[in-house]
């Protein structure tokens, strides 16, 4: 798997979290640390958008530093 597609599954996990999967996770059973399911759920795309982007950043970077 190249960089490039790489590059396009990591920008395509947070659409998938955040907005796709919604109806598949509204629900509030079980409760996470005292979250609903839900709640847990859009806190953890908070925190794993992030993530990608940074990864996204590095991967471009030593595409960049490469040319």
């Amino acid at each position: 798997m190249g960089k490039k597609s790489i590059v396009v599954l990591l920008s395509i996990v947070p659409f998938i979290l955040m907005l796709a999967a919604i109806p598949f996770v509204n629900r509030v059973q079980p409760i996470i640390f005292g979250l609903p399911f839900l709640a847990f759920w859009l806190f953890f795309g908070m925190l794993i958008t992030p993530l990608c982007n940074y990864a996204i950043f590095k991967l471009q970077k030593t595409e960049r530093s490469a040319e």
